[in-house]
């Protein structure tokens, strides 16, 4: 039974039946769910001002569409409070928008998982984790955000392990994917005042992303000793692709790359100028592809505008709007991280919305 056409169930009073109920319709992620009550359901629905039956996202393949109230009901399984729902909706509208290829991201052999970065207020709100373990368990926020969203792929997209979802290997991510940009000691603009939202409103950005990559360096104390080896973790023969990134500098490394004045454009030029491979190089694993290459440095379809594109070379990304870089993690410990794109090109591009803000309200 597809949880997005469920009606009111009873089952016995009892949590365990209603858990092992939820088990038996297929309706969880392979772990215990918070069986979704009516009081809990409306509960969450307070925090969202369009009626329940408004439709938020729209699967392109198989027509199946999530409401307000279906996506209600998977963040009470999740886990989530009411006050997260709104951070759920967000992510659900931006990755409803064309440019991010909802069915092909979560379809796909490349077992992408949709990545949300929270950035502005909302964090500090309703207690998400910016700080030490950004991208493990210990924090209900972040967990139970993209946990709801992966229920949602689940059980009202159908995007189901071994059927519609044809990842490869999977990928950790699949269970939760959410984190929060650190404000604290943040010397540069948050992603929030880099999309030009008015002040006050928080965001979520969507990315599908890849693998986590950990990029130790401990030893680096300039910006190019750390940064180049960000660059070489984003250029290595298995993730180089056109695709975008997601790159997260942790607090100790931001300290040795913003102490001697570099803004984040520097660090984005920086990375994509040396996040690149030779033809060669990439002929030498069977990775290169003329009409890549072609499509990198011709300008076809947005690509080559960049002044830093290198002739026989072929860059991760069109240009260093690419890649995004935020901070995050614990003061100390010299790891930083970079997350690939899904796909071999371009096929996903990453969104942003505001949280809270309907932008297509009347």
């Amino acid at each position: 039974m597809s949880l997005a056409s469920a009606r009111i169930h009873e089952v016995e009073d009892d949590l365990l039946a209603a858990i092992d109920y939820c088990y038996e319709q297929g309706w969880t992620d392979g772990l215990p769910v918070v069986p979704p009550d009516v009081a809990r359901v409306e509960a969450m629905l307070l925090f969202e001002g369009r009626p329940p039956e408004t439709v938020l996202a729209t699967h392109p393949a198989t027509g199946l569409e999530c409401t307000v109230h279906a996506a209600a009901v998977n963040a009470v399984m999740a886990g989530c409070k009411p006050e997260f729902f709104p951070v759920v909706v967000a992510a659900l509208e931006a990755m409803n928008e064309p440019a991010f290829n909802f069915h092909g991201s979560t379809a796909s052999t490349g077992g992408s998982a949709p990545l949300l970065v929270v950035s502005g207020p909302t964090i500090d709100d309703i207690g998400m984790n910016a700080d030490v373990n950004l991208f493990g368990p210990g924090n209900r926020a972040n967990a139970t955000i993209g946990r709801a969203v992966r229920l949602i792929l689940l059980n009202v997209f159908q995007m189901i392990p071994g059927l519609s979802d044809k990842s490869t290997q999977g990928n950790p991510g699949k269970f939760s994917f959410c984190i929060a940009e650190r404000a604290r000691d943040n010397p540069w603009p948050l992603l929030v005042e880099d999309l030009d939202y008015p002040p006050g409103v928080s965001s979520v950005t969507v990315f599908a992303g890849g693998g986590f990559c950990n990029v130790e360096n401990h030893g680096g104390n300039t910006p190019e000793q750390v940064l180049g080896s960000i660059a070489d973790a984003m250029a290595n023969y298995g993730c180089i692709t056109l695709g975008q990134s997601v790159v997260v500098l942790s607090p100790e490394h931001m300290r040795v790359v913003a102490s001697t004045g570099w803004s984040k454009r520097d660090v984005q030029e920086f990375l994509f100028t040396h996040a690149a491979r030779s033809i060669e190089g990439m002929e030498s694993v069977g990775k290169f592809r003329q009409s890549e290459y072609d499509e990198q440095h011709s300008g076809k379809d947005g690509g080559g505008t960049s002044p830093l594109v290198e002739p026989g070379k072929m860059h991760r990304g069109y240009g260093p709007d690419d890649i995004l870089v935020l901070m995050g993690g614990g003061d100390a410990g010299g790891h930083s991280c970079f997350i690939p794109s899904w796909s071999r090109g371009r096929g996903s591009i990453m969104q942003s919305k505001p949280i809270g803000v309907c932008i297509d309200c009347d």
